[in-house]
């Protein structure tokens, strides 16, 4: 029995559907592995980051109250008293009128609040520095917990550790850190008009081109890509490759199942597994409006549409931010995360209200102006149109189209 399309869902209630799965189990991982995925757990600092008052430049401890005023045409003059070193703990008090000569890192000495930087200084004599340029109190200086206060959490459970996340973790001597696990995501391609990718096509057969794209794409948001290999049209043979990746997985990703026919069988095999349901046949975007949603055993099992460039703008718009959802990413589908360029469009753009357009957008860059936008059209099936895109460009549901001359956001891929 054909069961064609189900009431076709926005955007917004596929992505509210794809909300409702949870994120993965934690676990404690060494600081070094740790870039790009997601802090799980609360980092609080055991001590202030910086310990003390420290030096951001080369050049001399001061009371800024001293050299107030000062300038090129007024300098002030203050006695050097001590040169200090960076690996040890100044035990002196700097007095009214004097100075000490300090280096990047260093500590401050008592009585002092401030830095200026040695080129805007000049030695008179042995110990007399002249000071052309006056300074606010705590200018030049990294104060006393400034990054991290005691007790105070540091970095909060949900955050994306970049490089200077992990810099402050091991500035507060974070060696491991508990992050969600990374999910495995099960990749199974059907159509048996698909060979593997060593072997020359006949007439009416085509490459497994899907399993590498998406794969590819996992990993980029920090998932762990398991390939199935190509599963023939029929129903036992799905329903046994859909059984096996769905116990080995987090994730299950079925690429293909664009025609009626395949997709038919999709909807058959999940059916036919225990503790499994379809959430949703069908999405109001276009690539990509051949989109199955289900759920087995509680876990995820999407149906990609088989044309290529539909696989892909599906894979970007919701199955990235879902892989990283699972990983405790609480901001994963905010579109104002995604990284964007102003650009004007180069023509117009027809679209058909009641879907969300993604237009794959080509970028020229021009000298004393924004880039210019060129849509790049074609059929969903053929590589070209993506290989050539910059990035993609949204138009709204309940829009006709762009406006050549528009100012437009492009999602750079």
């Amino acid at each position: 029995m054909s069961h064609g399309f189900f009431t076709i869902i926005s955007r917004e209630e596929f992505e509210k559907l794809l909300k409702g799965f949870g994120q993965l189990e934690n676990e404690v991982t060494e600081l070094s592995l740790a870039s790009g995925r997601v802090l799980a757990k609360d980092i609080t600092a055991a001590h202030d980051w910086p310990l003390l008052n420290r030096s951001c430049m080369d050049g001399f401890a001061i009371n800024a109250r001293d050299i107030f005023g000062a300038s090129e045409s007024n300098p002030g003059y203050l006695e050097c008293t001590a040169s200090l070193t960076i690996d040890v703990m100044p035990n002196i008090v700097i007095q009214s009128g004097e100075c000490a000569r300090i280096t990047t890192g260093g500590v401050l000495p008592q009585g002092t609040d401030a830095v200026i930087m040695v080129e805007h200084t000049g030695e008179m004599d042995g110990t007399t520095i002249e000071v052309r340029k006056s300074v606010a109190p705590w200018e030049n200086v990294m104060q006393r917990g400034e990054d991290a206060r005691t007790g105070a959490v540091s970095l909060e459970a949900g955050t994306n550790m970049r490089p200077q996340e992990i810099g402050l973790a091991a500035a507060l001597g974070f060696e491991k850190i508990t992050l969600a696990r990374l999910p495995r995501v099960g990749i199974l391609s059907t159509g048996d008009e698909l060979i593997e990718i060593k072997k020359t096509p006949r007439p009416g057969q085509v490459r497994d081109v899907n399993s590498l794209t998406v794969s590819a794409l996992v990993q980029q948001a920090g998932g762990i890509p398991i390939r199935y290999g190509l599963v023939k049209d029929d129903l036992d043979s799905l329903t046994t490759a859909l059984k096996t990746a769905i116990a080995e997985n987090d994730l299950v990703l079925l690429s293909g199942g664009s025609s009626i026919g395949v997709r038919d069988l999709t909807v058959q095999a999940l059916e036919s597994i225990v503790d499994s349901e379809i959430l949703a046949h069908g999405v109001a975007l276009s690539p990509g409006k051949p989109t199955i949603l289900g759920r087995a055993s509680n876990k995820p099992v999407l149906g990609l549409p088989g044309q290529v460039t539909s696989a892909l703008v599906i894979m970007h718009v919701l199955v990235l931010p879902l892989i990283r959802h699972m990983q405790g990413d609480r901001n994963a589908f905010e579109t104002c995360k995604r990284p964007v360029r102003k650009a004007e469009l180069a023509r117009n753009v027809a679209s058909k209200p009641g879907r969300e357009d993604y237009v794959r957008i080509q970028l020229e860059e021009r000298d004393n102006e924004g880039p210019l936008a060129h849509p790049v059209l074609g059929k969903s099936g053929l590589l070209r149109t993506i290989v050539q895109a910059d990035g993609l460009a949204s138009i709204p549901a309940d829009s006709e189209g762009l406006y050549e001359g528009q100012s437009i956001d492009v999602w750079i891929l």
